[in-house]
């Protein structure tokens, strides 16, 4: 079955594709990555999406004309990729409802009819609801990709993501919970002062000092001393945070990003020391981060940082790729969740189908779930 997943982080950019043709041998799932790829949000839907997000309240207006804007440019993003038998869409997360470290709601906005009805592909959609009903934060769910993953590396291994926010997977634990901030500070960052979306190879925070001042008073923050699992995101580390804790140190543009670049750094590393991990394996857009990527090293110590591409899985598409395996598990009857890694009441099959342009058709739900996971490319 060749799946697209679509999605688009919380970095909030653009629509990262994937195309991955699954078969299943008994317990060993074989990925054929055929066509990975990134559609650039159109400018100004782009800003719309920045002005709904925390700490903005944009009306039921606002909310209907976003649900099907970003569900027609997810839609011409999928007939980009050609044909495929099933496509998973993730949408646009706009609202992640989280009180007393307790998932209520999270919001997706993309329409999958449109996907549906100018692909004629059946698509899976609204995918984290399922595990939020359940009692968990439907975050991170890429943690089921990440522990297939790591099965076979030696010593205590982590998979690490850094898109907007960062999230940590850790294998012989089997737990996995989102860290805090990776880029989402940084980038309201530079919006604010350049107008750019991003510090484009860490240049501006290369350029600065890290003020530690403002990074102490960033570490406070009450979100990194909860336990997991736990899950976050733009309700809580927005631009209207960034500038009430900022705004009073007045630092240069160069100087807040170095501060920052050193806050996901830091706390990161010290999630990857505190489970003692020996090789984690990196993707998300901070890769091509060397600022990031250095002062990660440095302050987790020891660690091996590995690309997520050195296993067959490319780093910006991780997330893309894992979702069109959601895709393939739930059309196949199979639950898509890791209870311990979520907060579940148990593993659930994810998301809601809508039809094609002819009959819904699945395939016989198979009997047992992938415990071992290769790619080729």
């Amino acid at each position: 079955m060749r799946v697209l997943g679509l999605i688009s982080g919380t970095s909030h950019d653009g629509i990262d594709s994937a195309v991955v043709e699954w078969s299943a041998d008994g317990t060993e799932i074989t990925g054929v990555v055929e066509r990975i790829g990134e559609r650039p949000y159109d400018r100004d839907l782009r800003a719309r999406i920045v002005e709904a997000l925390p700490p903005n309240r944009p009306g039921m207006a606002e909310v209907c004309a976003l649900d099907t804007l970003i569900g027609q440019a997810f839609a011409v993003a999928a007939q980009e990729c050609g044909p495929v038998d099933l496509i998973c869409s993730h949408g646009q997360t706009m609202y992640h409802w989280v009180e007393e470290g307790h998932v209520l709601g999270t919001m997706q906005l993309g329409q999958p009819a449109w996907i549906a009805e100018r692909t004629g592909v059946p698509v899976v959609s609204d995918v984290r609801a399922r595990d939020v009903s359940a009692g968990g934060h439907g975050a991170p769910l890429v943690s089921y990709l990440d522990l297939l993953l790591l099965a076979g590396l030696p010593g205590r291994a982590g998979a690490l993501n850094l898109g907007g926010i960062a999230n940590l997977t850790v294998r012989d634990e089997g737990i996995a919970y989102d860290t805090g901030p990776a880029s989402a500070l940084m980038d309201a960052a530079v919006l604010a002062a350049t107008g750019a979306s991003f510090d484009e190879d860490g240049r501006l925070a290369a350029a600065g000092e890290v003020h530690e001042g403002l990074l102490g008073e960033l570490l406070a923050e009450p979100y990194y001393r909860l336990p997991p699992p736990k899950s976050t995101g733009k309700e809580l580390f927005h631009a209207g945070y960034l500038a009430r804790v900022a705004a009073p140190y007045g630092l240069g543009v160069a100087d807040l990003l170095a501060t920052l670049t050193a806050l996901t750094a830091r706390t990161v590393a010290a999630e990857i020391r505190r489970h003692r991990l020996g090789t984690v394996v990196v993707s998300g857009g901070g890769v091509r981060n060397p600022v990031l990527m250095g002062m990660l090293a440095e302050a987790a110590g020891g660690v091996r940082l590995v690309p997520s591409d050195e296993l067959g899985v490319p780093s910006d598409a991780k997330e893309a790729i894992a979702f069109s395996l959601f895709g393939w598990l739930t059309a196949h009857g199979l639950a898509a969740t890791v209870p311990s890694c979520t907060g579940a009441a148990g593993a659930r099959i994810l998301g809601s189908i809508t039809p094609g342009r002819g009959p819904l058709v699945l395939p016989e739900p198979s009997r047992v779930s992938p415990e071992r996971i290769r790619f080729e490319r």
